[in-house]
């Protein structure tokens, strides 16, 4: 069956996003950096903000057992932007050569509800897209098969392996593998080009 769709993830994938880029400066040690992010302001407590819970309310909960870090947890949501560095070099334009050839393209992000308007803002091309399904507003997380539904759904519902999904998580991968997506676990943009001219969907 002919993929017809393509599914961007974002961050890692099309926007160059590294949380310990907001913490250079205010934890310049880098030992201290990583036990700051392996150990208190985790991937796992940040899930909750991708889940739809606000950066004040996840902070206050952290802060609760974590006093002494008050400044340095609440520092995560009052730098979102210092997390990036512009786009993923070469996605770009992979995205712009598969919008020439007219083929839909849509976006399924983990990403916090409260700050995507201005990532609109930040990021044009993420307005370019058919739509963007955002965990925080639908409080559904990858890997949760349910948020894969609900892209299908604003896409029309097309058959699962109509669509060409991009991920750097493969926990995403394989949920969608599960649920029948055609899937590229994402290294490079030049893999990337590789698997969607595999795909026939550029050439």
């Amino acid at each position: 069956m002919r993929v017809r769709f393509v599914l961007w993830d974002l961050g890692r994938v099309l926007i160059d996003w590294e949380p310990e880029r907001a913490y250079m400066d205010a934890i310049p040690a880098p030992k201290a950096r990583r036990e700051f992010l392996d150990n208190i302001c985790t991937m796992g407590w940040h899930g909750r903000h991708d889940a739809g819970v606000s950066f004040a309310d996840n902070a206050d909960a952290l802060i609760a057992d974590h006093p002494e870090h008050e400044a340095l947890i609440r520092h995560w949501g009052a730098h979102w932007f210092d997390m990036f560095d512009g786009y993923i070099d070469g996605t770009p334009a992979l995205f712009e050569r598969l919008e020439a050839t007219g083929i839909p393209q849509y976006a399924l992000s983990n990403m916090p509800a409260e700050i995507w308007p201005d990532m609109l803002t930040a990021f044009p091309l993420l307005a370019r897209f058919e739509d963007v399904v955002v965990s925080g507003v639908e409080k559904r997380i990858k890997p949760d098969p349910e948020i894969y539904r609900i892209a299908l759904e604003r896409m029309g519902n097309p058959a699962p392996e109509t669509v060409f999904f991009i991920d750097d998580s493969p926990a995403n991968i394989d949920a969608a593998k599960t649920l029948g997506f055609q899937t590229h676990l994402m290294k490079s943009a030049d893999g990337l080009e590789t698997a969607l001219m595999h795909y026939r969907l550029l050439s």
